[in-house]
């Protein structure tokens, strides 16, 4: 069983930065890959960046790609998203997820899909305004 917490959300100004904490409990996930996600109002949630267990594979949404940076500290049990030149469109809640399996080995369909993720989080807001 693996819990997760994000943190780091707030209110930022169009162009600002923000980092969100994902710090888990459970044995098993520092061999986890970890997903980022959002949810704006009124739409799905939709992938942002997935990380598998060690850093080795990164994979990102075409939306966020050069802006945002996935990391790991495993020592920490913390996965973190850098989000940079931030859009008032990056507006949303945003969770992360996890799950034992090597889904970044699987291809862009199996890391991206909701449904293969076991555990998430509760979301952080992250609100820009422009």
């Amino acid at each position: 069983q693996v819990q997760l917490v994000e943190s780091g959300g707030g209110l930022v100004q169009a162009g600002g930065s923000l980092r969100l904490s994902c710090a888990a409990s459970g044995r098993t996930f520092s061999t986890s890959t970890v997903g980022w996600f959002r949810q704006a109002p009124g739409k799905e949630r939709e992938f942002q960046a997935a990380i598998n267990w060690n850093g080795g594979r990164i994979y990102y949404a075409d939306s966020v790609k050069g802006r945002f940076t996935i990391s790991r500290d495993n020592a920490k049990n913390t996965v973190y998203l850098q989000m940079n030149s931030l859009k008032p469109e990056d507006t949303a809640v945003y969770y992360c997820a996890a799950t034992p399996f090597a889904l970044l080995d699987g291809g862009v369909v199996a890391t991206t899909a909701l449904k293969n993720y076991d555990y998430w989080g509760q979301g952080t807001q992250v609100t820009v305004s422009s």
